[in-house]
């Protein structure tokens, strides 16, 4: 037995994190840990990697029991963790960022670059990461990072490694790649607690699956013996009917044109696509195909170098996002922590940065209309919070992800383009947002959606474009899109101009 927790309990402010949870971890086993955001598992994980200390309960790290656990020693004992979002210094190079997980306390006088870039070149070749070691981290994309984050854990030689959503911001073929090398982990013995929402992807590399819910544990069962339904009720404790309640939309004009849409900046060339209204368009490939870069010329962030956009038949020229909304366009992006929401500000003031202009007379805020708004945007989307003065950081992933499409919302906007909408949300939240969106576009609204999660761009998308190296190489109708004929077109081009 690697690890062992006996009757862990944990509270915050009366409200109870864990209960009398007990959890073991074997060495050489993959241990997968379900639950829906706010079941227990970031409390859980903070317990182990010593940031909490439990109210009670005894913990074991094989068989010698650990006392007053803190980040130093557990680090000293092995343990380490890879969180979903990358924990990582962003003015500081790739190998200086994994290099100060490897060195530890190691003082000295000298820093051997060339031996610091081997390192950190050896440790990305090993998980099968294209990225520059000389590279600063905040030149990285989100999944760059998070392939970084995998690469500095490995260099600490972890013998417990925590995996809180690694999966997340990685296309299907570095997925895969990741499974080899926990398959690889195992067989050195090392044991890895590993978190994930993508329940289809478990029975590839898990041992056995604990289900948390509401602070207490479920169960714990041998993967092969349960399926993906029975993972989904003991999490929600309830019957989930459908993950994808996609219903048929009759679609009316389109509201978003481009014609022969280039970036060089972005590395965007000659993309042509429609989306009507009450159509969601879904944007597959993998990572590095375009699909975010398109995202950005589409809001202004990186304006078009030539070709035309029109929204409602309407050619419009974007320089920036105050552009693209007055045009009614609305972005939720990918990052949603750093870009999607602001952690320190309450939910109303999330929900109304984009229309402050319309809640203000001259230069003072109408604080009623603000707050209006806000409870207005609060009920709409069913966002569960005490108060709508909460801070957006104490809130879930999923209702951080509604309070930021609450923001866009408030726009009214024609298109609204979500970039990894259920990215590292529990499957509760995610049912809850794909409801959203097949109300918005009953309501008339065109969404173009972003998403590295195959079964989602099948299950939600009237129609699939696939890019690959910058271009759409392919459009599928939600009949004919298959994983393989999706998978196909995302590896490389197909012959002729594609057409939307």
């Amino acid at each position: 037995m690697l690890l062992s927790m006996q009757s862990i309990s944990k509270s915050f402010g009366g409200v109870h994190a864990l209960r009398d949870v007990s959890f073991q971890l074997l060495a050489g086993e993959v241990h997968a840990l379900v639950g829906e955001n706010g079941a227990g598992k970031s409390t859980l994980i903070k317990i182990i990697t010593g940031a909490h200390r439990p109210d009670q309960g005894r913990i074991e790290l094989d068989g010698q029991p650990l006392a007053d656990l803190d980040p130093l020693s557990a680090r000293a004992h092995g343990i380490a963790a890879i969180y979903q979002q990358p924990a990582l210094f962003p003015d500081l190079t790739v190998a200086e960022n994994i290099a100060l997980a490897s060195q530890g306390g190691k003082r000295s006088n000298w820093i051997h670059w060339n031996c610091r870039r081997r390192e950190a070149q050896t440790l990305l070749d090993r998980i099968g990461a294209r990225i520059d070691p000389d590279c600063e981290v905040r030149r990285l994309s989100m999944p760059q990072q998070q392939l970084v984050e995998i690469a500095r854990t490995l260099g600490a030689n972890a013998r417990l490694l925590i995996m809180d959503e690694p999966t997340a911001s990685l296309s299907q073929q570095e997925s895969q790649h990741l499974f080899g090398l926990i398959r690889q982990l195992k067989q050195q013995s090392v044991g890895i607690i590993y978190i994930s929402h993508r329940l289809d992807e478990l029975p590839q590399i898990a041992d056995r699956v604990t289900a948390l819910r509401d602070g207490r544990i479920i169960g714990t069962r041998p993967i092969a013996e349960v399926d993906r339904d029975e993972l989904i009720r003991m999490m929600v404790g309830r019957e989930l009917s459908t993950v994808f309640p996609k219903q048929p939309v009759v679609t009316g004009d389109v509201a978003l044109e481009l014609k022969q849409l280039a970036c060089r900046t972005a590395g965007i060339s000659d993309v042509n696509l429609s989306v009507h209204a009450g159509e969601i368009f879904g944007l597959a490939g993998l990572m590095g195909a375009g699909r975010t870069e398109l995202a950005r010329v589409l809001f202004g962030i990186t304006p078009a170098s030539s070709g035309e956009i029109r929204v409602r038949g309407k050619s419009i020229v974007i320089r920036q996002p105050s552009d693209a909304v007055a045009a009614g366009i609305g972005y939720v992006p990918e990052d949603r922590r750093r870009h999607g929401v602001i952690l320190e500000m309450s939910v109303a003031e999330n929900a109304t940065l984009a229309v402050l202009g319309r809640l203000s007379r001259g230069t003072l805020l109408n604080f009623v209309a603000e707050r209006a708004q806000a409870q207005h945007d609060v009920r709409r989307l069913d966002v569960k919070t005490s108060s709508i003065e909460t801070p957006v950081g104490q809130l879930s992933g999923g209702n951080q992800q509604k309070v930021a499409l609450a923001r866009w919302l408030a726009t009214n906007p024609s298109v609204l383009i979500l970039d990894e909408p259920t990215q590292g949300i529990d499957v509760g939240a995610k049912a809850e947002i794909h409801r959203l969106m097949q109300q918005l576009v009953s309501q008339g609204m065109a969404i173009l959606m972003i998403s590295s999660d195959l079964p989602e761009i099948l299950g939600m998308s009237d129609r699939v474009g696939v890019m690959h190296a910058g271009a759409l190489v392919g459009v599928l109708s939600r009949e004919s899109a298959t994983p393989e004929r999706v998978l196909a077109l995302a590896l490389g081009p197909v012959s002729g101009n594609p057409a939307a």
